[in-house]
């Protein structure tokens, strides 16, 4: 049995550059999915979140349309109604990486607004990647790789390839015009290798020990690779 540490963004909004605040949270399908296939393979799940809040889930994630279906969405909310250990989360920063055997970050809008400048997850995920651990990034989750900033001012994961949600992609869904910024154009700022599959299609991105997924339909492709890791 493996130690799995989730770490889920707090944040149940998003702020737009005009101020306004956009509800958000985790998205369902990139959290209940892997959970799923994780705790069918017998391994342990612990969430961790900035303040050890309990996380919200965009509830634009919930419908039957983003899950392919009515059937889709009901199985996706009964995973997430026996996801018990996301009622009680335990402090981002109190986690020890030597108590986990591979991190996994889920994404939703939730982390561009607290993970990406979390300092606790930075400095968790730089840990991570050096460590050799799997390591797995989903969607937005990509967007707290940018608070993993070495003290020469360097992000650690500069020149690593990975997947992440795309600008087309956030077009397609109609924040990018609302968006304060994107995460493909910071992600290569920071100098990280961002590459592209089709939109909305599963595209995972394997360097080193991280696993990355462009969307949240790479999130069960994401899940099997980490798994592989772990056999």
């Amino acid at each position: 049995m493996a130690r799995i540490l989730f770490v889920m963004t707090g944040a149940d909004r998003w702020t737009m550059a005009d101020g306004t605040k956009h509800p958000t949270g985790f998205w369902a399908e990139e959290a209940a999915v892997p959970y799923r296939l994780f705790k069918d393979a017998g391994h342990d799940i612990t969430v961790a979140t900035p303040g050890g809040v309990v996380p919200t889930v965009d509830r634009a994630s919930l419908a039957p349309e983003v899950n392919g279906g009515a059937e889709g969405a009901q199985r996706v909310a009964e995973t997430l109604a026996g996801f018990a250990e996301l009622q009680h989360p335990v402090r981002l920063a109190d986690v020890e990486l030597d108590d986990y055997d591979a991190v996994f970050y889920p994404g939703g809008h939730g982390p561009m607004e607290d993970l990406s400048g979390d300092a606790d997850s930075g400095r968790l995920l730089a840990r991570a990647l050096r460590s050799g651990k799997p390591l797995g990034v989903v969607c937005h989750g990509p967007a707290a790789l940018l608070a993993a900033v070495d003290a020469d001012g360097t992000n650690a994961f500069a020149g690593y390839r990975v997947a992440a949600f795309t600008n087309d992609e956030e077009a397609q869904a109609g924040l990018a015009d609302k968006a304060p910024w994107l995460l493909q154009d910071r992600l290569r700022e920071a100098g990280v290798l961002v590459q592209e599959g089709e939109p909305w299609a599963p595209f995972v991105v394997e360097d080193r020990n991280l696993v990355t997924g462009q969307n949240p339909s790479s999130a069960g492709p994401l899940a099997e690779e980490l798994l592989k890791r772990l056999a």
